[in-house]
């Protein structure tokens, strides 16, 4: 006997659906959509967020004084600045991604004055030096001898970034989607910091070392952007916390 397709509507993909199943199918795609809304907002909320560090436009090119320390990297301990407050020491960076030591290294230990843009992130700090002498040069007065204050020995958490693209260069500047990314920057001369999941002396982040005080780029370019544990000895220069550590040392954290 005939079935009576009034009383049994049968869906053909390549005809309209029959009266009756409209309704379904509606309710079936506007439960998908909030379906899939929901896992979306679900994986965006469960992501690091990469925070409020950014250029400092708004301050525009400016110039800091102060006494340059080259090692483990560059950086300069303000004496005079219109944006900082005495005291605060600020990391140096080229364009790009390109480290200053080369032109650092003949001002190690002197006074002063950079120009650029700064880069903020709490209280994470960095100029981006303009190019030649006007972004690099001495000027005159005494170098006051920057403050050194050992801490101890640390066994720490956390992750190596680069300091710059961390700061608010690049977003996001931490976690392994930034990982090559963070390797270009350090092979460039970039400062590896450390960023702790628990404050050492009130810090999270620490500008990385060796055993020496030196650079330590190279032993670290393999654990960049993945969480581990990093043993070495802890000491606040100027403001800032330099954290000279045993390579040997790094393990994962599962």
């Amino acid at each position: 006997m005939a079935r009576n397709s009034d009383q049994d509507p049968f869906f053909i993909g390549y005809l309209s659906p029959p009266k009756p199943l409209r309704s379904f199918l509606a309710l079936i795609g506007l439960a998908l959509m909030v379906l899939f809304a929901g896992i979306s907002y679900l994986m965006a909320s469960s992501q690091w967020d990469p925070g409020d560090g950014t250029f400092r436009w708004d301050w525009r090119r400016h110039t800091i004084t102060g006494v340059m320390t080259v090692a483990p990297y560059p950086v300069i301990h303000v004496v005079e600045s219109e944006r900082y407050e005495s005291g605060t020491t600020v990391m140096l960076s080229g364009n790009g991604k390109r480290g200053v030591q080369e032109r650092a290294a003949p001002l190690a230990g002197k006074l002063v004055q950079a120009t650029g843009v700064s880069i903020k992130r709490g209280d994470v700090d960095m100029m981006q030096v303009i190019g030649g002498e006007k972004g690099l040069s001495l000027t005159e007065g005494e170098a006051v001898p920057v403050p050194v204050e050992p801490l101890g020995r640390w066994r720490l958490t956390g992750e190596i970034c680069d300091s710059k693209c961390y700061t608010g260069a690049m977003r996001p500047g931490k976690g392994l989607a930034h990982k090559a990314c963070a390797n270009l920057c350090l092979i460039g001369g970039e400062p590896p910091i450390f960023v702790t999941t628990a404050p050492v002396d009130g810090d999270i982040f620490l500008i990385m070392a060796d055993a020496e005080g030196g650079e330590v780029t190279g032993p670290v370019l393999d654990h960049v952007a993945t969480l581990v544990e990093i043993e070495g000895e802890v000491e606040r220069v100027g403001s800032a916390l330099v954290f000279k550590i045993d390579p040997a040392t790094i393990t994962l954290v599962p």
